[in-house]
């Protein structure tokens, strides 16, 4: 079982996490009074469609979800001319928070619920509580603004020193050491982090702690660490903009919103370096298990930090939709299942790819999935 130091987030920021997800929800509802909001397309498709499927379904959270959800709704739009799936991308802690709340019916998080928040979405969600399911595996590449580079090599502890503070400047011997052939520049690192609650940084910070624990000392968690001083954004497409905007700086993020004018890290796994690329996370995940102690149909992943498995890059992120194991209207469960099945079907996991640049769950990953995406009930 996930260690339970892992959940240490203040009453504030949780509190700050459902105003949040209330702001962003309620912009979002704002721009939704037309029953084809995608415009003509979706009405001639409405036309068309034989699906009876019909209402709204209102989520958030995951920043790094974003782009597929985009695609996924749609997409399931297109499917189901008559739902509107509306997602408000506010990070990971806030859709938390709003699940939790009981102001959405699902949220996206780049982190599993906790087993402290498993217990909360008892009261909203019902004896069984609310479920994590796997919907879109990412790798985090490390971003830099260097002026004629594209690539460089990096390990664990490099990367450890350089969001830690210890390394500020680009010609720092642990940089130059890996990367002989490259002249880099003598101008300051800038380490840029995210700001809000994130699932981005939680899963960014247990790959350095589980793997060089000695050097990046903090604990992993969603918010980031004051004590190292790097500047901060808000969200994923926050922190890449501020380094497309600074040469020298640097940051994490999903890969999917990395600016192509950004060069990208290799990450040392085993004895070789591994380029950032979604069948190398999907490698990786391969090699996880699930956290121990849950319920049947709740997927959350452990995943192997230490892998040094041909190919894999263990520095990824594992996003997944959050449902209630029940909901009091039918009509509630029918959105919910049917949306869920169509995400991790083949058709959504290759939408969520072609246009995220997102890995296809394992086969037999997206079939777990699915399994319990049915088990979702009535109560």
């Amino acid at each position: 079982m996930r260690p339970t130091r892992f959940a240490r987030h203040s009453l504030a920021r949780r509190a700050g996490a459902i105003t949040a997800s209330s702001l962003g929800l309620a912009l979002l509802l704002s721009g939704c009074g037309s029953d084809y909001p995608l415009g003509e397309e979706q009405r001639k498709a409405a036309e068309a469609n034989t699906s009876n499927l019909e209402g709204t379904l209102t989520g958030g959270g995951s920043t790094a979800q974003n782009s597929a959800m985009n695609a996924w709704s749609t997409e399931f739009s297109t499917l189901h001319p008559k739902v509107q799936v509306q997602y408000a991308s506010v990070g990971s802690g806030a859709g938390r928070a709003g699940l939790l709340a009981g102001g959405t019916e699902f949220a996206g998080s780049d982190a599993y619920l906790k087993d402290e928040e498993v217990q909360r979405s008892i009261e909203t969600c019902g004896p069984q509580g609310a479920i994590n399911i796997p919907a879109y595996i990412s790798p985090i590449s490390i971003a830099f603004n260097l002026p004629g580079i594209k690539e460089l090599n990096m390990d664990a502890e490099t990367i450890a020193r350089i969001f830690s503070g210890e390394i500020r400047s680009w010609q720092d011997p642990a940089i130059a050491k890996l990367n002989p052939e490259v002249q880099l520049p003598d101008i300051p690192v800038t380490g840029v982090a995210r700001a809000d609650d994130s699932g981005t940084t939680e899963n960014f910070t247990e790959y350095l702690h589980s793997v060089v624990p000695e050097v990046w000392t903090h604990e992993p968690d969603g918010g980031w660490p004051d004590a190292t001083g790097l500047e901060k954004a808000q969200g994923n497409a926050g922190v890449v903009t501020t380094v497309t905007r600074a040469v020298g700086a640097v940051t994490y993020a999903d890969d999917s919103l990395v600016d192509q004018s950004l060069g990208k890290v290799k990450l040392k796994v085993g004895d070789e370096f591994v380029a950032v690329s979604g069948e190398a996370a999907a490698k990786a995940v391969a090699e996880s298990e699930r956290v121990e102690g849950r319920g049947e149909h709740d997927i959350a992943l452990e995943l192997d930090r230490k892998t040094t498995a041909e190919g894999a890059y263990p520095m990824v992120l594992v996003s997944y939709l959050l449902f209630c194991s029940g909901y009091e209207d039918p009509r509630t469960v029918e959105l919910v299942k049917t949306f869920g099945q169509y995400v991790v079907s083949d058709q959504g996991q290759k939408t969520a790819a072609d246009s995220a640049k997102s890995a296809p769950m394992p086969q037999q990953l997206a079939k777990e999935a699915r399994d319990a995406i049915a088990s979702i009930t009535v109560r």
